[in-house]
């Protein structure tokens, strides 16, 4: 259960993926898993001998665990989703960001890929650390009904790293936390608490007029040096009609912070 999927569109970026990948797995005792989902396009006449090269090239890179590679074919996504099925801890992919080649790959699909995988994901960039020690996790407070996996999966990660937990929240004038978030507020608390895990409130005012929360997020994030951002990949129901947007915005941040997610 320590073995880490990483899917890999075979770019320079995909490395960085391949790098944090053996990383995790390393401090977790794990293994690495690379996937290419192969299109009819990549097969041509060598029916996908380049790809499953290029795959091999990029497994041989991996030294301080044990790696496999896969190659499966058909939809990109489709395929990714019906491999974290099958017993990853995590999944560690690679983004190009909003502006980057094959957007329509690793780019703003981003956030449907890590909605439709079974385990929760770390999203990196081209422009991510490599050396990262995961010393803060910024984690902004949920209003979800359930945050158990995003929950076990910023134990887990911190467990092994070490890190300090900031439960960060955005505060407007005039404006109460809900129910809901009060009670996910104190629930980290305590799951933290429980595991040991040191962790501190952050609660800062909202920057600007933005209704949103993405960017008073990754301005706290860049203030504390956060290894990564931990939220929910999908929306909580009161904040749905802004939340695709400010969790795109996240997980496909020009600044190169890691997001950690789950649903």
């Amino acid at each position: 259960m320590n073995n880490i999927l990483c899917p890999s569109d075979l770019t320079e970026t995909s490395m960085v993926g391949v790098a944090y990948a053996e990383h995790l797995a390393h401090r977790l005792g794990g293994s690495v898993t690379l996937l290419h989902v192969m299109d009819r396009h990549e097969k041509r006449d060598d029916g996908g001998a380049l790809v499953r090269e290029e795959l091999e090239e990029q497994r041989s890179s991996i030294s301080k665990v044990g790696a496999t590679a896969h190659v499966r074919s058909g939809e990109f996504m489709e395929g990714i989703a019906e491999e974290s099925r099958n017993g990853h801890a995590l999944m560690v992919c690679a983004t190009h960001g909003i502006r980057g080649l094959r957007q329509s790959l690793f780019g703003p699909d981003i956030i449907k890929l890590v909605r439709k995988v079974a385990i929760p994901s770390l999203v990196v960039h081209k422009n991510s650390p490599l050396q990262n020690d995961f010393g803060t996790i910024v984690m902004p407070v949920a209003g979800h009904t359930d945050i158990g996996k995003l929950l076990d999966a910023v134990c887990l990660l911190a467990g092994k790293f070490g890190s300090n937990v900031h439960i960060f929240q955005v505060e407007r004038p005039g404006e109460q936390p809900s129910d809901a978030l009060v009670r996910n507020k104190q629930l980290m608390m305590e799951r933290l608490a429980s595991e040991g895990i040191p962790a501190r409130e952050a609660k800062v005012p909202i920057q600007g007029f933005s209704v949103g929360f993405s960017q008073s997020t990754l301005a706290y994030a860049r203030g504390v040096g956060a290894g990564c951002i931990a939220i929910m990949s999908v929306a909580s129901d009161e904040y749905r009609y802004i939340a695709d947007a400010e969790k795109e915005r996240l997980l496909t941040n020009e600044q190169g912070i890691p997001v950690l997610c789950a649903h």
